[in-house]
């Protein structure tokens, strides 16, 4: 291939050459149009990075080429809507349907398999109620009886995505659309940018490991800095990054090429290289110390309400924190819940698939310990983790959360096409990116009207699933409300899948359930470090 390339274009230049111009204009002409796949193709003959483009000049591009085109062409062409990934096309036109407020009912039954393995339902109940008598903006007031400033939070959220990883536009959209339907807009570990402030949402400022926005000249955390941030925002709470669902253990990283010096000034880092956040927390290295580091935020914040984010890893971990809470009296106003199912903008595909635990597992951990250790009654839940749909949403709560975020899906309702190039700063449609050219395409007038419509049609849908199960209030949803298919000719409700156990049962030895004695002996409220033997929380 190489040398038939070879011998072509010097045959061609020869004809070229050996004629006069006016007996040959048309081959002038000619090679003016071919001249630069010659050049391509003699370049590609003399590089010694990529063997195929060497030994097949111009024809070994097309395979970068489909390399490129692969995942844009694959979801349109190929995939079915069912099993795209990571989100199905199902459900990424349900959210496009529902933030343009265009029809987003489906004709002629469901496609899902109902007998497959994993497939789900709800039951609904024969005295259903009419969901327009119902409240079709259900809240839950987030802060313990220790918060002074308390948050009537929407049941459905933005999650946690910072500036940097998502554009000045998409940050504006979000916001701007949670100013519009009254819900929340969680920062991400990123700081607060003037973006996240300038339409007026309501903001969950999320503290990472790199504590950007409250980061001192050392990369710890300052006092004096996260005074000035939250004060000049309308932050409604804090949260407190320990662990995320895409890769949990690993910290954040945002790539050189997206680290502008607005972001550099915003996250006190150096331009022009990559933002790693450390796996760590410099601040605290205990279950107690993060207590006192959440009572310390409580104090400086003036009383909003503060959590802590995590993908559970050990049960025995959150164990501890449990004990933490009990020894200490500090309890957090709420705790978001992430799973190995996750989003992120760019993570090594190893944390991405195999560490964290998936969200509805951690969700029912999270649940029965803090019911176990009577502590549930002052801590309000938040799940993440692909919640798309009302069904989602339902689900979620009935496990055990008591509001949810979405991430993905609040970027579907901006535009995202899954490009999956959240990593390159090529997001063709301006959502995941720090290119200016790309990011006016994202308007954001439009954009956020999108977002707003997105969470009330998707809220909306989850008071119509309340009344067709009978349930008035979202609090009465639990484990027995969902079905899942184990084998073709069985099902088991949520209720089998996550047994609850006893509320309080976790405070005395004698009734500390069988599953839960060697995480109960393992766990100690002085360190995240498993100690192997049998120690009761009223021994120690």
């Amino acid at each position: 291939m190489r040398s038939g390339f070879l011998f072509f274009s010097l045959i061609l230049i020869a004809l070229l050459s050996a004629g006069g111009f006016h007996l040959w204009v048309g081959f002038y002409w000619m090679l003016v149009a071919v001249a630069p796949f010659i050049l391509i193709g003699w370049y590609d003959i003399v590089q010694t990075k990529h063997a195929i483009m060497r030994n097949f000049p111009l024809v070994g591009r097309s395979r970068y080429i489909a390399e490129w085109l692969r995942p844009k062409l694959y979801q349109y062409f190929i995939e079915p809507d069912t099993e795209g990934a990571p989100i199905p096309r199902i459900f990424r036109s349900t959210v496009y349907q529902r933030s343009k407020k265009v029809t987003d009912t489906t004709p002629f039954g469901t496609q899902l398999n109902v007998y497959a393995e994993g497939y789900e339902w709800m039951n609904h109940s024969i005295a259903a109620l009419d969901s327009h008598d119902l409240d079709n903006d259900p809240r839950i007031l987030v802060g313990g009886p220790d918060c002074k400033k308390p948050y009537d939070l929407s049941l459905l959220n933005i999650s946690a995505m910072s500036y940097g990883s998502l554009s000045a536009n998409a940050i504006m959209a979000l916001n701007g659309g949670a100013a519009i339907g009254g819900f929340a807009h969680n920062t991400g570990e990123g700081g607060i940018s003037p973006y996240h402030a300038k339409l007026g949402g309501d903001l969950i400022y999320q503290i990472g490991t790199g504590y950007f926005g409250c980061r001192s000249d050392e990369g710890g955390f300052s006092t004096e800095n996260f005074k000035n941030t939250i004060a000049k925002a309308n932050v409604k709470m804090v949260e407190v990054k320990l662990s995320q669902g895409a890769k949990p253990g690993h910290g954040g990283i945002l790539p050189a090429k997206k680290v502008t010096a607005e972001i550099a000034k915003i996250r006190n880092v150096k331009m022009g290289e990559d933002v790693l956040s450390p796996p760590f927390h410099k601040e605290f290295n205990t279950p107690i110390g993060l207590l006192e580091f959440i009572k310390k935020l409580k104090d400086l914040s003036g009383g909003l309400p503060v959590g802590f984010k995590l993908c559970v890893g050990n049960r025995f971990e959150f164990i501890a924190i449990c004990k933490a809470m009990l020894k200490t009296g500090i309890k957090p106003d709420f705790i978001a819940v992430d799973g190995g199912e996750g989003g992120t903008g760019a993570a090594p595909l190893e944390f991405s698939n195999s560490v964290g635990m998936p969200y509805r597992e951690g969700l029912a951990i999270v649940y029965n310990t803090l019911d176990g250790f009577d502590l549930k009654k002052d801590i309000k839940i938040i799940a993440s983790g692909k919640i798309m749909t009302g069904f989602h949403m339902m689900r979620a709560i009935a496990i055990g959360a008591d509001a949810c975020y979405s991430a993905r899906a609040m970027m579907l309702s901006l535009g995202c096409i899954q490009a999956l190039e959240c990593n390159k700063n090529t997001c063709p449609v301006g959502v995941a990116t720090q290119d200016k050219a790309l990011m006016k395409g994202l308007v954001v007038e439009d954009k956020k009207t999108r977002v707003a419509n997105y969470h009330q049609q998707t809220v909306k849908a989850f008071v119509e699933l309340l009344g067709a199960a009978g349930i008035t209030d979202p609090t009465e949803i639990n484990r027995y409300h969902i079905n899942r298919r184990i084998i073709m000719n069985r099902h088991e409700t949520y209720e089998d899948v996550y047994p609850y156990i006893a509320e309080g049962c976790l405070l005395n030895k004698e009734t500390i359930p069988e599953l839960w004695q060697r995480d109960m002996g393992m766990s100690t409220a002085e360190s995240f470090k498993p100690r192997f033997k049998s120690a009761f929380v009223d021994e120690d």
